[in-house]
């Protein structure tokens, strides 16, 4: 009982050694203001938060969900193919596959997927 107690306290002390050794390692000595400001969308973080900004950030994080979740609703139905009815997985694949193009077919025609703007 007596070596687990002396090891317990053996190992509780080289964790405590180990993670001071990493604090002081990891400190950065150069301290640079672009560093060290947040990062907000390229907008200055310094300046007024009234001033306007382009809704052009907002369109290409729905665009990015849009697409997170078709991958994320279109892989399972690979995995399910083999378990389920062929004609009914055929005609449901199908039709969201069909809503996800028309979808598409609609942001290419209102310009969302033109970048150089």
């Amino acid at each position: 009982m007596l070596l687990i107690s002396s090891m317990t306290v053996i190992i509780f002390i080289i964790t405590i050694v180990v993670m001071m050794l990493a604090t002081l390692l990891s400190k950065k000595t150069l301290l640079d203001r672009e560093k060290c400001s947040p990062f907000e969308c390229g907008f200055d973080p310094m300046n007024s938060s009234r001033l306007p900004f382009s809704l052009r950030f907002f369109l290409i994080a729905i665009i990015f969900l849009i697409f997170d979740v078709e991958i994320a609703l279109l892989l399972p139905m690979i995995m399910i193919i083999k378990s389920s009815n062929l004609m009914n997985w055929s005609i449901t694949s199908l039709f969201f596959i069909f809503i996800l193009l028309i979808g598409l077919y609609h942001e290419w025609n209102q310009g969302a997927l033109e970048w150089n703007n």
